[in-house]
């Protein structure tokens, strides 16, 4: 089934139902919402880019944005969102490794990709011009036929190590994690309302799909982006407001809410996700803004859907261990497998750390044209995520690092979140990375570099005997590093890749 269907179907239901919203005001009911993308569709009928055609999307958020996902969908063919906050080049190097001979942008980005010399057809959609383009075309009246195997979205990795690799993921997979999401996270209704304030090319975004099937609101904030004010303002005017985001977001919502005494009304669901939240911060924000926060744990190769730490885990305190479950990423979601495996694969007893692996119908059959990374990645049916966790009796996840970020030294494996969480403890701590430097004797040695609270001064002698209080001493950083900020990609997740080149640039 075309992922579409579900526009379509809410569209002939309730047509006149509020859908999108550029701040506080209405764009488009659902009978327009449909009516467009069903002229996006037909647009790339008539371009030669239906069915099975590969289209990009590099645009910042605005209600057009689904607009445009829905109507390649509707066309049969394949959206390729594309980080808004990239460079023109790094873009035009996804459009082309995808092939896509079209691109939906918006106006700044249309002239990033000219400047970067991109040759694919650029369509700039604006809230201005975007009834003039297709101003009078007929459109498509409901969806193109779809196969549950045919590929729906071509995700790209962020490629904090490298290129990024075009992840393949069908409608299947898609409609799989949109049920999901009912069964093992939260419920939606048509009273709700999703706030688009990360990336819409990311997670953000491909959670629209469950709110379209019951005809919630969709509102994309007049800002363009994530700016704590507007976010609680937009919340207490549409109220039941859900969102998606990013821990640093989280943080960064919190440390607003406290300085200004608001508490968040009308937030209803904040689904966090796309890297680590650290324990003291999520008890912090649940502290302030209440019951409102859920976990999801995927990856691009399997979307939003490996496992779920319900609203009643994130902000329950009565049960012994809640604090590990807090700690932790929840339990495999309903329709996957999840397990903790060693280097033969092989399932690991409960508490051993091992490489997180999932199967199931939200995996990704592979990567776009790169059977080789295909083959590495997908093993025997199984997922390797490249994550290092374990798994407790109950079947909670807690994860520990990327494989490749753990710090072996003098034979011992230290897994730097388990450092993290312990100096983001003292109030002096902003944020921190925790890395190897490699070590004649040792082979590595562990080093922090620290964001530091305003008005604080590094101490190292305070780092270290809190560490040695709370952690076994050849965890204990050896060095700590004060910077302003930590290098992160455009998705906020930690360049410990850039923090590694620091160390070797050090004489």
């Amino acid at each position: 089934m075309n992922i579409a269907e579900y526009l379509y179907r809410t569209a002939r239901r309730s047509p006149e139902r509020p859908a999108l919203f550029l701040g506080q005001a209405c764009v488009a009911d659902y009978g327009s919402f449909l009516q467009r993308a069903g002229q996006v569709a037909a647009y790339l009928q008539a371009q030669g880019a239906g069915k099975g055609a590969v289209v990009a999307i590099f645009m910042k958020n605005l209600p057009e944005y689904l607009v445009v996902q829905y109507g390649i969908w509707m066309a049969g063919a394949v959206a390729v969102p594309i980080n808004a906050k990239l460079h023109g080049r790094e873009a035009t190097w996804i459009i082309e490794d995808a092939g896509a001979a079209i691109v939906f942008s918006s106006p700044g980005l249309t002239e990033a990709l000219q400047a970067a010399g991109s040759t694919a057809r650029a369509v700039d959609v604006t809230s201005a011009r975007f009834g003039k383009i297709f101003e009078g075309a007929a459109g498509l009246a409901q969806p193109v036929a779809c196969a549950a195997q045919d590929l729906a979205w071509l995700f790209y990795t962020s490629g904090t190590t490298g290129r990024p690799k075009g992840v393949m993921i069908s409608h299947r997979m898609l409609r799989t994690m949109a049920l999901c999401y009912f069964a093992d996270a939260d419920q939606v209704s048509a009273q709700d309302t999703a706030l688009y304030a990360a990336p819409m090319s990311h997670g953000a975004g491909i959670y629209n799909i469950m709110h379209v099937m019951v005809g919630a609101k969709h509102v994309c904030p007049a800002s363009g982006g994530f700016e704590e004010a507007e976010i609680f303002e937009l919340a207490r005017a549409f109220g039941s407001v859900h969102m998606f985001a990013a821990p640093t977001m989280v943080k960064r919502m919190t440390q607003v809410a406290k300085a200004t005494g608001q508490r968040g009304q009308g937030l209803r669901s904040v689904v966090y996700a796309g890297g680590p939240m650290y324990t003291a911060d999520i008890i912090e924000a649940v502290d302030w803004f209440g019951p409102v926060f859920l976990q999801i744990y995927g990856q691009g190769e399997c979307p939003m859907g490996i496992t779920a730490l319900s609203r009643a885990d994130v902000s329950g305190r009565s049960h012994a261990n809640w604090r590990a479950r807090l700690g932790s990423v929840g339990r495999a979601q309903s329709a996957v497998e999840v397990k903790i495996g060693g280097a033969d694969g092989a399932e690991l007893p409960h508490g051993t750390v091992g490489e997180i692996m999932v199967r199931g119908d939200t995996v990704m059959p592979g990567y776009w044209n790169n059977p080789e990374a295909s083959a590495k990645t997908l093993v025997d049916g199984w997922l390797l995520t490249g994550d290092m966790g374990s798994m407790d009796s109950e079947g909670y996840v807690t994860l520990h690092d990327r494989s490749k970020d753990m710090i072996i030294t003098g034979g011992s494996n230290v897994y730097p979140r388990e450092v993290e969480e312990v100096l983001l403890e003292l109030p002096v701590v902003e944020e921190v990375s925790v890395v190897g430097r490699a070590h004649p004797e040792w082979g590595e040695d562990v080093v922090a570099f620290v964001v530091l609270a305003q008005g604080a001064q590094l101490d190292p002698a305070e780092l270290d005997a809190h560490c040695l209080a709370n952690i076994a001493r050849f965890k204990r950083p050896k060095a700590y590093f004060a910077l302003q900020e930590l290098p992160k990609n455009n998705y906020g997740k930690v360049l410990k890749t850039e923090l590694r080149k620091k160390l070797e640039d050090q004489p």
